[in-house]
């Protein structure tokens, strides 16, 4: 029997997206909107749970319209070693930031990631972590003056 969801990977993440954008509308509580001039806490978790919530419905609509779905198209299997892999690295990410800096955070970050990646290569994943961790420093110390450490007392900075 034919389904008439034609795309189910736009279905699924349509559904995800909406459910997170309706949560986070929902967990707003009794936070200030504000306005647009003069944000309150409510605005921006509400703005961007709208937002989702949009690309949610956008993509379930999508799902129904369009060109079926071939056999090599479905939806492959779920790699949780992966996600467990990039999850760590995020976390650790938010335990370093303090204790070695931004860019040993952002070197592990990315090297610790990158290997849930197929396509993984040594000398990539390293000229990306080096890069990302410069940029970082210029972009978020230097240019935006965020007081993030470069060096984190763990790594004898203060």
């Amino acid at each position: 029997m034919a389904s008439i969801v034609r795309h189910p990977k736009n279905f699924w993440i349509g559904i995800i997206f909406l459910c997170f954008g309706l949560a986070a509308i929902a967990l707003i509580g009794d936070n200030e909107m504000g306005s647009a001039g003069r944000m309150g806490p409510g605005y921006f978790p509400t703005v961007l749970g709208g937002l989702l919530s949009v690309v949610g419905l956008a993509g379930i609509i999508r799902a129904f319209i369009g060109r079926r779905l071939e056999a090599h198209d479905a939806i492959g299997t779920f790699h949780i070693k992966d996600i467990v892999i990039i999850l760590g690295a995020v976390i650790l990410f938010g335990i370093l930031m303090r204790g070695a800096g931004l860019p040993a955070a952002a070197f592990v970050l990315v090297m610790l990631s990158s290997f849930a990646s197929k396509q993984f290569s040594l000398k990539g994943s390293l000229l990306l972590a080096v890069g990302l961790a410069i940029f970082s420093v210029l972009l978020f110390v230097k240019l935006l003056g965020l007081p993030m450490p470069i060096v984190g007392p763990w790594l004898g900075g203060a």
